[in-house]
């Protein structure tokens, strides 16, 4: 078995955490990807793996390898894209992870026009708010917000501006009264984002100038679908996207707190990894999600 060989195995062992599950999305056994692995460790004079009986993890050498052997296959896998012909049919599977809600609401109703026009391609979508980390998890794509911007190795590509204001149930606000002012808020029962520290700092901006308010309170989730359905039911305020809440507040579940400090400072952007090659099936994929956002001078 050749060198390359040996480490897209042990790629997938390090991403599925398993032998036996790396070797049903290999087609091999389970004995024929731990041999792999094996002769990899052997080579390298190194333990990429801690194993137990219970749990497989990645050593601190196994890590820093990883790292190494994911961007190698992306550059193998981006260089037989570029070298094939362009005219080519988009094909293999496409890593991609999302905003939860964002993407539920905006792209998932709009996803099939994306796969009718690439029917060879496989689409493996991740939903969620955490932070990523594109190149060691192997994502070709990530769709993130402005806040979550930290990898300056990525190429980052602007959707959509996405307004936020501060809501609140009927119910809340008549048994705790509506804030007159930002610092108002210090005194009520605000919703946070316990994954992402900068969602919790609510900036306001008036004649006085801009100043941050850090809000605090005693809910605390990892997605917006979740403050969301927390304030409806009356646990506090949340400033959530308008899209999101857009539904609660036409009908009344929701009132908007505040509607003199409008915000628009965050936006939703693309997110792919640097390369002499950007393979065809991110480029197509990134065109398309900028496309459909074009003519939108907000979501939903």
């Amino acid at each position: 078995m050749d060198h390359i060989s040996e480490i897209s195995v042990f790629v997938q062992a390090a991403r599925y955490g398993s032998f036996s599950a790396a070797a049903r999305a290999l087609d091999l056994s389970p004995s024929a990807v731990s041999k792999q692995v094996r002769r990899l460790e052997d080579r390298l004079g190194v333990r990429l793996f801690n194993r137990t009986t219970r749990k497989m993890s990645l050593t601190e050498a196994g890590r820093s390898f990883h790292q190494s052997c994911v961007r190698i296959m992306q550059e193998l896998e981006e260089a037989e894209e570029a070298a094939g012909a362009y005219h080519q049919a988009v094909r293999g599977t496409l890593r991609v992870s999302a905003t939860a809600a964002f993407t539920r609401i905006n792209v998932l109703p709009h996803i099939n026009e994306f796969l009718e026009q690439h029917p060879d391609l496989d689409l493996q979508l991740e939903l969620t708010d955490r932070s990523v980390d594109v190149v060691a998890e192997g994502l070709d794509v990530t769709i993130r917000l402005a806040e979550q911007l930290e990898d300056p190795s990525l190429v980052a590509r602007r959707l959509v501006t996405n307004e936020r204001i501060v809501c609140a149930s009927p119910d809340y606000l008549a048994r705790h009264g509506m804030p007159k002012t930002p610092e108002d808020l210090l005194r009520h029962n605000c919703l946070t984002m316990y994954t992402l520290a900068d969602f919790n700092d609510w900036a306001f901006e008036d004649e006085k100038g801009r100043r941050v308010i850090h809000v605090n309170g005693n809910f605390h989730a990892n997605t917006g679908d979740a403050l969301a359905q927390a304030v409806v039911g009356g646990v506090g305020l949340a400033r959530l996207s308008a899209w999101l809440v857009a539904d609660a507040l036409q009908d009344g579940r929701l009132v908007h707190v505040l509607p003199e400090y409008p915000h628009s400072e965050s936006a939703f952007y693309v997110l792919y990894p640097q390369g002499r090659y950007v393979s065809r099936k991110v480029r197509v994929f990134v065109d398309w999600l900028v496309e459909l956002f074009a003519n939108k001078p907000s979501p939903a």
